[in-house]
């Protein structure tokens, strides 16, 4: 499948220095990490909450977990995660389950916790939108592409 075409566009448009890296078929992201030897810190994970209708992209590393009740707080709003059912309309081009972290070129509000190990990594990885690719960027440019995320601290090391 490689990028699907909104993430290839958006990453185009930032002018993102980037590699794909190929990894064998997996179906989370701990796997992935493992699959792909890199450290689940470097592996950026979406994951997507819900209030009602309104869906928003939470990202964290692959070995973190979301603290709901922190987020909520946070956010001072009741989300909870959304069911795989539900991402299919949000990232129509992408395989199920496969969600990339960005959530500007799929119109997502995007939050993500910069205190986390990915936002000291060397490099940062992230799913290219199926489950046999990730994109690698730098720490630096990972940050770049988050510049119009929300920041906050929601989440802890497994």
């Amino acid at each position: 499948m490689a990028i699907p075409k909104k993430l290839l566009e958006f990453l185009k448009q930032q002018d993102a220095n980037y590699k794909l890296v190929a990894h064998p078929r997996t179906g989370s992201s701990m796997e992935t990490a493992e699959q792909a030897h890199i450290s689940g810190d470097a592996l950026a994970k979406g994951v997507v909450v819900r209030e009602d209708s309104e869906f928003l992209l939470v990202v964290v590393p692959s070995d973190y977990h979301i603290e709901l009740e922190s987020l909520r707080k946070m956010l001072d709003r009741d989300v909870i995660l959304a069911v795989e059912g539900e991402l299919g309309s949000l990232f129509p081009d992408c395989e199920l389950g496969a969600v990339p972290p960005m959530g500007e070129p799929y119109g997502l509000t995007t939050i993500w916790d910069p205190n986390t190990t990915l936002g000291q990594e060397e490099r940062v990885y992230f799913e290219a939108g199926d489950h046999e690719y990730l994109v690698s960027v730098s720490g630096r440019q990972f940050h770049e592409l988050m510049a119009h995320a929300e920041r906050g601290e929601f989440s802890h090391h497994v």
